[in-house]
Protein backbone atom coordinates (compact mmCIF):
# COMPACT_ATOMS: atom_id res chain seq x y z
CA UNK A 1 0.00 0.00 0.00
CA UNK A 2 1.61 3.10 -1.25
CA UNK A 3 0.70 6.80 0.67
CA UNK A 4 0.02 9.39 -1.69
CA UNK A 5 2.80 12.14 -1.97
CA UNK A 6 1.00 15.20 0.05
CA UNK A 7 0.90 18.39 -2.40
CA UNK A 8 2.92 20.35 -3.94
CA UNK A 9 2.90 23.93 -2.13
CA UNK A 10 4.43 26.60 -4.12
CA UNK A 11 7.09 29.42 -2.57
CA UNK A 12 6.19 32.93 -2.82
CA UNK A 13 8.07 34.42 -5.64
CA UNK A 14 10.56 37.08 -4.10
CA UNK A 15 9.08 40.45 -4.55
CA UNK A 16 11.28 43.58 -6.14
CA UNK A 17 11.79 44.78 -2.69
CA UNK A 18 13.15 41.89 -1.28
CA UNK A 19 15.49 41.42 -4.63
CA UNK A 20 16.53 45.44 -4.48
CA UNK A 21 17.14 45.35 -0.24
CA UNK A 22 20.69 44.94 0.21
CA UNK A 23 21.72 42.67 3.20
CA UNK A 24 22.56 44.83 6.17
CA UNK A 25 25.77 42.97 7.01
CA UNK A 26 26.92 44.80 3.42
CA UNK A 27 28.48 47.77 4.36
CA UNK A 28 30.81 49.83 2.79
CA UNK A 29 34.30 49.39 3.62
CA UNK A 30 36.37 51.90 4.47
CA UNK A 31 39.12 52.89 2.13
CA UNK A 32 42.54 52.92 3.53
CA UNK A 33 44.92 56.20 3.57
CA UNK A 34 48.28 55.89 1.30
CA UNK A 35 50.05 56.18 4.60
CA UNK A 36 48.70 53.00 6.14
CA UNK A 37 48.97 50.87 2.77
CA UNK A 38 53.22 52.12 2.62
CA UNK A 39 53.05 51.43 6.09
CA UNK A 40 51.45 47.73 6.15
CA UNK A 41 53.42 46.48 2.53
CA UNK A 42 57.26 47.75 4.16
CA UNK A 43 56.29 46.30 7.53
CA UNK A 44 55.20 43.17 5.42
CA UNK A 45 57.54 42.74 3.11
CA UNK A 46 60.74 42.95 5.79
CA UNK A 47 58.50 40.69 8.27
CA UNK A 48 58.53 38.22 5.32
CA UNK A 49 62.49 38.65 5.01
CA UNK A 50 63.32 38.78 8.27
CA UNK A 51 61.07 35.34 8.84
CA UNK A 52 63.01 33.52 6.04
CA UNK A 53 65.88 33.98 7.02
CA UNK A 54 65.07 32.79 10.55
CA UNK A 55 64.38 29.80 9.06
CA UNK A 56 67.70 29.46 6.43
CA UNK A 57 70.03 30.51 9.75
CA UNK A 58 68.24 28.20 11.73
CA UNK A 59 68.16 25.31 8.92
CA UNK A 60 71.97 26.03 8.24
CA UNK A 61 72.67 26.12 11.67
CA UNK A 62 71.19 22.86 12.71
CA UNK A 63 72.77 21.02 9.42
CA UNK A 64 75.97 22.05 10.97
CA UNK A 65 75.35 21.47 14.46
CA UNK A 66 74.14 17.97 13.60
CA UNK A 67 77.57 17.58 11.21
CA UNK A 68 79.33 18.01 14.09
CA UNK A 69 77.92 15.66 16.63
CA UNK A 70 78.21 13.29 13.54
CA UNK A 71 82.02 13.87 13.76
CA UNK A 72 81.94 13.11 17.72
CA UNK A 73 79.71 9.92 17.07
CA UNK A 74 82.53 8.62 14.14
CA UNK A 75 85.25 8.81 16.79
CA UNK A 76 83.55 8.06 19.76
CA UNK A 77 82.22 4.97 18.08
CA UNK A 78 85.68 3.48 18.24
CA UNK A 79 86.55 3.57 21.80
CA UNK A 80 83.31 2.72 22.61
CA UNK A 81 83.59 -0.46 20.90
CA UNK A 82 87.15 -1.17 22.06
CA UNK A 83 87.33 -4.20 24.67
CA UNK A 84 89.60 -3.74 27.56
CA UNK A 85 92.56 -6.58 28.51
CA UNK A 86 90.49 -9.32 30.05
CA UNK A 87 87.07 -7.49 29.66
CA UNK A 88 84.23 -10.93 29.26
CA UNK A 89 83.35 -12.00 25.83
CA UNK A 90 81.07 -11.19 22.83
CA UNK A 91 78.25 -11.33 25.00
CA UNK A 92 79.00 -8.60 26.90
CA UNK A 93 76.29 -6.17 27.39
CA UNK A 94 75.95 -2.70 26.47
CA UNK A 95 75.78 -1.96 30.10
CA UNK A 96 78.92 -3.76 30.82
CA UNK A 97 81.00 -1.69 27.90
CA UNK A 98 79.87 1.78 29.31
CA UNK A 99 80.70 0.70 32.56
CA UNK A 100 83.85 -0.60 30.98
CA UNK A 101 84.79 2.66 29.21
CA UNK A 102 85.02 6.11 29.72
CA UNK A 103 81.91 8.35 27.64
CA UNK A 104 81.15 11.61 27.47
CA UNK A 105 77.16 11.99 28.71
CA UNK A 106 74.50 11.34 27.01
CA UNK A 107 76.42 8.49 24.94
CA UNK A 108 74.08 5.78 24.35
CA UNK A 109 74.69 2.34 23.24
CA UNK A 110 72.35 -0.45 22.04
CA UNK A 111 74.15 -3.88 21.24
CA UNK A 112 72.77 -7.04 19.81
CA UNK A 113 74.73 -9.94 21.94
CA UNK A 114 75.27 -13.38 20.29
CA UNK A 115 72.67 -15.09 22.31
CA UNK A 116 70.20 -12.64 20.21
CA UNK A 117 69.54 -10.64 23.11
CA UNK A 118 69.14 -6.98 23.03
CA UNK A 119 70.62 -4.78 25.11
CA UNK A 120 70.92 -0.51 25.85
CA UNK A 121 72.21 2.01 28.12
CA UNK A 122 73.40 5.83 28.48
CA UNK A 123 75.49 8.04 29.90
CA UNK A 124 74.11 9.93 32.24
CA UNK A 125 74.20 13.75 31.79
CA UNK A 126 74.57 14.82 35.75
CA UNK A 127 75.93 12.37 37.85
CA UNK A 128 78.17 10.43 34.71
CA UNK A 129 76.80 6.73 35.50
CA UNK A 130 75.09 4.30 33.30
CA UNK A 131 71.66 3.46 33.10
CA UNK A 132 70.08 0.95 31.23
CA UNK A 133 67.08 1.10 28.49
CA UNK A 134 64.36 -0.43 28.61
CA UNK A 135 62.85 -3.12 25.70
CA UNK A 136 60.76 -0.26 24.33
CA UNK A 137 62.87 2.20 24.07
CA UNK A 138 65.97 -0.26 22.76
CA UNK A 139 63.57 -1.57 20.16
CA UNK A 140 63.32 2.33 18.81
CA UNK A 141 66.69 2.04 18.73
CA UNK A 142 67.07 -0.97 16.68
CA UNK A 143 64.29 0.32 14.55
CA UNK A 144 66.12 3.42 13.05
CA UNK A 145 69.19 1.52 12.67
CA UNK A 146 68.77 0.43 9.38
CA UNK A 147 72.18 1.92 8.07
CA UNK A 148 73.83 5.14 8.04
CA UNK A 149 73.46 8.04 10.43
CA UNK A 150 69.74 8.66 11.45
CA UNK A 151 67.79 10.55 14.47
CA UNK A 152 65.26 9.00 16.57
CA UNK A 153 63.31 9.87 19.48
CA UNK A 154 64.31 7.50 22.18
CA UNK A 155 61.67 8.62 24.57
CA UNK A 156 61.81 8.23 28.42
CA UNK A 157 62.68 11.75 28.69
CA UNK A 158 65.41 11.26 26.44
CA UNK A 159 64.89 12.94 23.53
CA UNK A 160 66.30 13.04 20.13
CA UNK A 161 69.21 11.88 19.66
CA UNK A 162 71.63 11.52 16.72
CA UNK A 163 72.72 7.06 16.19
CA UNK A 164 75.26 5.60 13.99
CA UNK A 165 74.62 1.84 13.07
CA UNK A 166 76.69 -0.73 13.26
CA UNK A 167 76.92 -3.76 11.39
CA UNK A 168 78.82 -7.01 11.89
CA UNK A 169 81.88 -7.62 9.03
CA UNK A 170 81.82 -10.81 7.58
CA UNK A 171 77.91 -10.88 7.72
CA UNK A 172 76.86 -7.21 7.24
CA UNK A 173 74.01 -7.89 9.37
CA UNK A 174 73.41 -5.11 11.93
CA UNK A 175 74.49 -5.71 15.41
CA UNK A 176 73.84 -1.97 17.13
CA UNK A 177 73.67 1.33 17.16
CA UNK A 178 75.31 3.86 19.27
CA UNK A 179 74.78 8.10 19.55
CA UNK A 180 74.72 11.12 21.01
CA UNK A 181 71.53 13.30 21.98
CA UNK A 182 70.61 16.49 20.24
CA UNK A 183 69.26 18.48 22.88
CA UNK A 184 72.10 20.76 22.91
CA UNK A 185 71.41 21.67 19.11
CA UNK A 186 67.78 22.25 19.32
CA UNK A 187 68.44 24.25 22.87
CA UNK A 188 71.31 26.27 20.42
CA UNK A 189 68.80 26.43 17.56
CA UNK A 190 65.69 27.47 19.76
CA UNK A 191 67.78 30.51 21.39
CA UNK A 192 68.56 31.58 17.75
CA UNK A 193 65.20 31.86 17.38
CA UNK A 194 63.91 33.27 20.31
CA UNK A 195 66.85 36.29 19.90
CA UNK A 196 66.05 36.10 16.00
CA UNK A 197 62.20 36.71 16.89
CA UNK A 198 62.80 39.46 19.69
CA UNK A 199 65.34 41.41 17.76
CA UNK A 200 62.85 41.15 14.86
CA UNK A 201 59.42 41.98 16.56
CA UNK A 202 61.94 45.66 17.91
CA UNK A 203 63.06 45.85 14.72
CA UNK A 204 59.76 45.67 13.30
CA UNK A 205 58.36 48.36 15.94
CA UNK A 206 61.45 50.54 15.25
CA UNK A 207 60.71 50.26 11.27
CA UNK A 208 57.27 51.13 11.64
CA UNK A 209 57.64 54.31 13.34
CA UNK A 210 60.44 55.49 11.29
CA UNK A 211 58.62 54.81 7.92
CA UNK A 212 55.42 56.32 9.64
CA UNK A 213 57.14 59.65 10.44
CA UNK A 214 59.18 59.59 6.87
CA UNK A 215 55.94 58.80 4.66
CA UNK A 216 53.99 61.55 7.35
CA UNK A 217 56.92 64.30 6.24
CA UNK A 218 57.17 63.27 2.87
CA UNK A 219 53.16 63.25 2.38
CA UNK A 220 53.52 66.47 3.76
CA UNK A 221 52.97 68.44 1.07
CA UNK A 222 50.51 66.19 -0.71
CA UNK A 223 48.41 67.06 2.31
CA UNK A 224 48.76 70.68 1.93
CA UNK A 225 48.00 70.40 -1.97
CA UNK A 226 44.57 68.48 -0.66
CA UNK A 227 43.77 70.98 2.03
CA UNK A 228 43.92 73.74 -0.36
CA UNK A 229 42.10 72.06 -3.41
CA UNK A 230 39.23 71.20 -0.31
CA UNK A 231 38.98 75.57 0.85
CA UNK A 232 38.50 76.28 -2.43
CA UNK A 233 36.18 73.61 -3.36
CA UNK A 234 33.78 75.03 -0.48
CA UNK A 235 33.95 78.33 -2.00
CA UNK A 236 31.12 79.71 -3.79
CA UNK A 237 32.33 80.22 -7.69
CA UNK A 238 29.20 79.93 -9.83
CA UNK A 239 28.20 83.45 -9.63
CA UNK A 240 29.29 87.00 -8.03
CA UNK A 241 32.57 88.59 -7.81
CA UNK A 242 34.91 85.53 -6.77
CA UNK A 243 38.88 86.47 -6.19
CA UNK A 244 40.38 82.90 -4.91
CA UNK A 245 43.13 83.52 -2.38
CA UNK A 246 44.10 80.11 -1.49
CA UNK A 247 47.75 78.59 -2.39
CA UNK A 248 49.63 76.04 -1.70
CA UNK A 249 52.87 76.94 0.66
CA UNK A 250 55.42 78.10 -1.54
CA UNK A 251 57.36 75.35 1.17
CA UNK A 252 55.34 72.77 0.30
CA UNK A 253 55.24 73.75 -3.70
CA UNK A 254 58.80 72.81 -4.50
CA UNK A 255 58.92 71.76 -8.34
CA UNK A 256 62.12 69.79 -7.36
CA UNK A 257 60.10 66.65 -5.86
CA UNK A 258 57.24 65.13 -7.36
CA UNK A 259 54.54 66.08 -4.92
CA UNK A 260 55.91 69.50 -5.04
CA UNK A 261 55.65 70.12 -8.83
CA UNK A 262 51.58 68.83 -7.83
CA UNK A 263 51.51 71.78 -5.71
CA UNK A 264 52.98 74.00 -8.03
CA UNK A 265 51.09 73.20 -10.45
CA UNK A 266 47.37 73.33 -8.29
CA UNK A 267 48.77 77.02 -7.58
CA UNK A 268 49.45 77.46 -11.18
CA UNK A 269 45.73 75.94 -12.09
CA UNK A 270 44.15 78.24 -9.39
CA UNK A 271 46.01 81.93 -10.68
CA UNK A 272 44.15 80.94 -14.24
CA UNK A 273 40.90 80.08 -12.75
CA UNK A 274 41.36 83.10 -10.71
CA UNK A 275 42.18 85.50 -13.57
CA UNK A 276 38.96 83.93 -16.29
CA UNK A 277 36.59 84.23 -13.05
CA UNK A 278 37.50 87.67 -12.88
CA UNK A 279 37.40 88.38 -16.44
CA UNK A 280 33.80 86.07 -16.00
CA UNK A 281 32.64 88.54 -13.71
CA UNK A 282 33.97 91.83 -15.63
CA UNK A 283 32.15 90.19 -18.89
CA UNK A 284 28.75 89.83 -16.72
CA UNK A 285 28.76 93.55 -15.53
CA UNK A 286 29.55 94.82 -19.06
CA UNK A 287 26.55 92.58 -19.79
CA UNK A 288 24.44 93.77 -17.23
CA UNK A 289 24.85 97.12 -18.05
CA UNK A 290 24.84 96.64 -21.86
CA UNK A 291 21.58 94.97 -20.70
CA UNK A 292 20.02 98.09 -18.30
CA UNK A 293 21.49 100.50 -20.77
CA UNK A 294 19.93 98.88 -23.73
CA UNK A 295 16.35 98.51 -22.12
CA UNK A 296 16.51 101.83 -20.66
CA UNK A 297 16.88 103.04 -24.04
CA UNK A 298 14.24 100.98 -25.54
CA UNK A 299 11.48 102.21 -23.21
CA UNK A 300 11.07 105.85 -24.72
CA UNK A 301 10.78 104.44 -28.78
CA UNK A 302 7.99 102.07 -27.44
CA UNK A 303 6.31 104.16 -25.78
CA UNK A 304 6.15 106.63 -28.94
CA UNK A 305 5.49 103.33 -30.92
CA UNK A 306 2.22 103.00 -28.16
CA UNK A 307 1.57 106.69 -27.99
CA UNK A 308 1.75 106.94 -31.87
CA UNK A 309 -0.62 104.00 -32.13
CA UNK A 310 -3.16 105.09 -29.96
CA UNK A 311 -3.29 108.69 -31.48
CA UNK A 312 -3.60 107.08 -35.32
CA UNK A 313 -6.41 104.88 -34.12
CA UNK A 314 -8.70 107.80 -33.33
CA UNK A 315 -8.66 108.91 -36.59
CA UNK A 316 -12.47 107.66 -37.99
CA UNK A 317 -11.31 107.52 -41.57
CA UNK A 318 -8.63 104.61 -41.71
CA UNK A 319 -9.63 101.60 -43.46
CA UNK A 320 -10.55 98.34 -41.50
CA UNK A 321 -6.77 96.96 -42.72
CA UNK A 322 -5.03 100.11 -41.22
CA UNK A 323 -6.80 99.97 -38.22
CA UNK A 324 -6.28 96.37 -37.96
CA UNK A 325 -2.50 96.51 -38.51
CA UNK A 326 -2.51 99.95 -36.20
CA UNK A 327 -4.09 97.32 -33.19
CA UNK A 328 -1.39 94.80 -33.57
CA UNK A 329 1.41 97.45 -33.80
CA UNK A 330 0.03 98.86 -30.57
CA UNK A 331 -0.53 94.91 -28.87
CA UNK A 332 3.04 93.96 -29.65
CA UNK A 333 5.03 97.47 -28.52
CA UNK A 334 2.90 96.31 -25.30
CA UNK A 335 4.08 93.27 -25.00
CA UNK A 336 7.84 94.32 -26.02
CA UNK A 337 7.75 97.11 -23.27
CA UNK A 338 7.00 94.38 -20.72
CA UNK A 339 9.65 92.07 -21.90
CA UNK A 340 12.04 95.79 -22.06
CA UNK A 341 10.55 96.60 -18.24
CA UNK A 342 11.55 92.44 -17.34
CA UNK A 343 15.04 92.76 -18.41
CA UNK A 344 15.68 95.82 -16.84
CA UNK A 345 14.11 94.92 -13.49
CA UNK A 346 16.55 92.05 -13.60
CA UNK A 347 19.72 93.96 -14.61
CA UNK A 348 18.90 96.10 -11.46
CA UNK A 349 18.18 93.09 -9.24
CA UNK A 350 21.77 91.65 -10.18
CA UNK A 351 23.28 95.17 -9.18
CA UNK A 352 21.45 94.94 -5.68
CA UNK A 353 19.11 97.67 -6.40
CA UNK A 354 15.38 98.05 -6.90
CA UNK A 355 14.09 96.85 -3.76
CA UNK A 356 12.53 99.15 -1.20
CA UNK A 357 12.10 97.94 2.08
CA UNK A 358 8.49 98.38 4.26
CA UNK A 359 6.51 96.30 6.46
CA UNK A 360 5.04 93.84 3.68
CA UNK A 361 1.72 91.79 4.44
CA UNK A 362 2.21 88.72 2.66
CA UNK A 363 -1.02 87.28 4.00
CA UNK A 364 -2.82 90.27 2.44
CA UNK A 365 -0.67 90.01 -1.00
CA UNK A 366 -1.67 86.57 -1.64
CA UNK A 367 -5.30 87.48 -1.05
CA UNK A 368 -4.86 90.00 -3.81
CA UNK A 369 -2.99 88.09 -5.92
CA UNK A 370 -5.45 85.22 -5.77
CA UNK A 371 -8.66 87.67 -6.28
CA UNK A 372 -6.78 88.64 -9.64
CA UNK A 373 -6.04 85.72 -11.13
CA UNK A 374 -9.80 84.52 -10.39
CA UNK A 375 -10.67 87.45 -12.59
CA UNK A 376 -8.02 86.70 -14.86
CA UNK A 377 -8.64 82.94 -14.86
CA UNK A 378 -12.41 82.26 -14.18
CA UNK A 379 -12.19 78.44 -15.33
CA UNK A 380 -9.47 77.91 -12.85
CA UNK A 381 -10.52 76.93 -8.96
CA UNK A 382 -8.90 78.31 -6.90
CA UNK A 383 -8.57 78.63 -3.05
CA UNK A 384 -6.37 80.76 -0.47
CA UNK A 385 -4.60 79.32 3.28
CA UNK A 386 -3.93 82.01 5.62
CA UNK A 387 -4.34 82.41 9.39
CA UNK A 388 -6.04 84.58 11.30
CA UNK A 389 -2.86 86.49 12.30
CA UNK A 390 -1.23 88.53 9.03
CA UNK A 391 2.33 87.57 8.61
CA UNK A 392 4.26 91.00 8.44
CA UNK A 393 7.95 90.94 7.25
CA UNK A 394 10.51 93.88 6.26
CA UNK A 395 10.44 93.51 2.44
CA UNK A 396 9.80 95.52 -0.49
CA UNK A 397 6.06 94.72 -1.26
CA UNK A 398 5.56 95.51 -4.89
CA UNK A 399 8.11 93.22 -5.50
CA UNK A 400 7.10 90.60 -3.16
CA UNK A 401 3.15 91.26 -4.64
CA UNK A 402 5.32 90.10 -8.28
CA UNK A 403 6.35 87.25 -7.27
CA UNK A 404 3.18 85.96 -6.04
CA UNK A 405 1.08 87.08 -9.12
CA UNK A 406 4.12 85.03 -11.44
CA UNK A 407 3.78 81.77 -9.70
CA UNK A 408 -0.38 82.10 -9.97
CA UNK A 409 0.28 82.96 -13.60
CA UNK A 410 2.50 80.59 -14.29
CA UNK A 411 -0.15 78.07 -12.79
CA UNK A 412 -2.93 79.19 -14.50
CA UNK A 413 -1.32 79.45 -18.34
CA UNK A 414 0.66 76.11 -17.98
CA UNK A 415 -2.75 74.00 -16.67
CA UNK A 416 -5.82 73.12 -18.01
CA UNK A 417 -8.81 74.32 -17.39
CA UNK A 418 -10.77 73.06 -13.96
CA UNK A 419 -7.05 73.35 -12.19
CA UNK A 420 -7.53 73.94 -8.67
CA UNK A 421 -4.33 76.45 -7.42
CA UNK A 422 -4.30 76.98 -3.97
CA UNK A 423 -2.23 79.66 -2.08
CA UNK A 424 -1.04 79.48 1.28
CA UNK A 425 0.96 81.50 3.90
CA UNK A 426 1.96 80.30 7.18
CA UNK A 427 4.95 81.22 9.66
CA UNK A 428 7.02 78.21 10.20
CA UNK A 429 9.77 79.10 12.87
CA UNK A 430 11.74 82.29 12.10
CA UNK A 431 10.56 81.97 8.57
CA UNK A 432 7.24 83.23 6.50
CA UNK A 433 6.28 80.73 4.03
CA UNK A 434 4.32 81.37 0.56
CA UNK A 435 3.15 77.87 -1.49
CA UNK A 436 1.50 77.76 -4.40
CA UNK A 437 0.11 74.18 -5.42
CA UNK A 438 -1.67 72.96 -8.27
CA UNK A 439 -3.14 69.66 -9.16
CA UNK A 440 -2.10 69.72 -13.14
CA UNK A 441 -0.15 67.46 -15.34
CA UNK A 442 2.92 69.01 -13.57
CA UNK A 443 6.62 69.99 -15.32
CA UNK A 444 8.46 67.59 -17.76
CA UNK A 445 11.28 66.51 -15.93
CA UNK A 446 13.73 67.77 -18.10
CA UNK A 447 12.73 71.49 -17.84
CA UNK A 448 13.27 71.09 -14.16
CA UNK A 449 16.46 71.76 -13.60
CA UNK A 450 16.57 74.93 -15.88
CA UNK A 451 13.17 76.36 -14.61
CA UNK A 452 14.62 79.19 -12.94
CA UNK A 453 16.44 79.97 -15.34
CA UNK A 454 16.20 83.09 -18.09
CA UNK A 455 14.09 82.59 -21.31
CA UNK A 456 13.16 78.96 -20.14
CA UNK A 457 10.03 77.57 -21.29
CA UNK A 458 8.28 74.74 -21.51
CA UNK A 459 6.98 75.84 -25.18
CA UNK A 460 9.02 76.05 -27.74
CA UNK A 461 6.76 77.83 -30.20
CA UNK A 462 6.87 80.75 -27.43
CA UNK A 463 3.30 81.69 -28.09
CA UNK A 464 1.57 84.32 -25.79
CA UNK A 465 -1.34 81.98 -25.19
CA UNK A 466 1.01 79.09 -24.30
CA UNK A 467 3.17 81.61 -21.96
CA UNK A 468 5.21 84.57 -21.60
CA UNK A 469 8.76 85.23 -22.54
CA UNK A 470 10.07 82.92 -19.92
CA UNK A 471 11.26 85.55 -17.58
CA UNK A 472 8.84 85.11 -15.14
CA UNK A 473 10.29 82.22 -12.30
CA UNK A 474 13.57 84.36 -13.19
CA UNK A 475 11.91 87.18 -11.48
CA UNK A 476 10.73 85.74 -9.10
CA UNK A 477 14.02 83.94 -7.83
CA UNK A 478 15.94 87.38 -8.27
CA UNK A 479 13.57 88.67 -5.84
CA UNK A 480 13.23 86.07 -3.39
CA UNK A 481 17.01 86.05 -3.18
CA UNK A 482 17.48 89.62 -3.17
CA UNK A 483 15.46 89.46 0.23
CA UNK A 484 17.69 86.35 1.22
CA UNK A 485 14.65 84.13 0.70
CA UNK A 486 15.48 80.75 -1.38
CA UNK A 487 12.22 78.90 -3.75
CA UNK A 488 11.70 75.16 -4.48
CA UNK A 489 9.73 72.97 -6.72
CA UNK A 490 8.70 69.93 -6.28
CA UNK A 491 6.77 68.35 -9.32
CA UNK A 492 4.64 65.16 -10.30
CA UNK A 493 1.39 64.43 -12.42
CA UNK A 494 -1.04 65.93 -10.07
CA UNK A 495 1.15 67.41 -7.46
CA UNK A 496 3.09 70.97 -8.53
CA UNK A 497 4.46 73.29 -5.61
CA UNK A 498 6.52 75.99 -5.24
CA UNK A 499 7.39 77.17 -1.78
CA UNK A 500 9.15 80.28 -1.13
CA UNK A 501 11.11 80.61 2.14
CA UNK A 502 12.05 84.66 3.10
CA UNK A 503 13.98 84.46 6.59
CA UNK A 504 12.66 86.28 9.74
CA UNK A 505 12.80 90.52 10.13
CA UNK A 506 11.67 92.68 12.29
CA UNK A 507 8.31 94.21 11.23
CA UNK A 508 9.49 97.27 11.47
CA UNK A 509 12.03 97.94 8.86
CA UNK A 510 13.77 100.62 11.02
CA UNK A 511 14.61 97.92 13.48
Amino acid sequence: MTTPAPPAVDSPAPTDASKSAPPESRRPRTPWTLQRRLILTVVSIVSLILVLVSIVTSAVLGRVLEGNVDDRLATLGTSALSMPPGFPGANATAYQILEAGRQEPGFLLALQGADGMTTGAVVDDETLGVSRLNAAQVERIMDAATGGISTVNVGGGLGDYRIITVRNSATNETVGAFGLPLEDVQQTIASLLTAIALLTAGGLVLLGVATAWTIRRGLRPLHAVADTASRVARQPLDQGAVTILERVPEAQADDRTEIGRVGAALNTLLDHVDASLDARQRNEERMRRFVADASHELRTPLASIRGYSELSLRDRTLSETSEQSLQRIQAQSLRMTGIVEDLLLLARLDEGQELVYGTSDLSRLVVEAVGDAQVAAPDHAWSIEVGDEPVLIAGDTARLHQVVANLLANARTHTPAGTHVTASVVREGSDAVVRVHDDGPGIDPALQAELFERFSRGDTSRARQTGGSGLGLSIVRAIVEAHDGTITMRSAPGDTEFEVRLPAKPRDPED
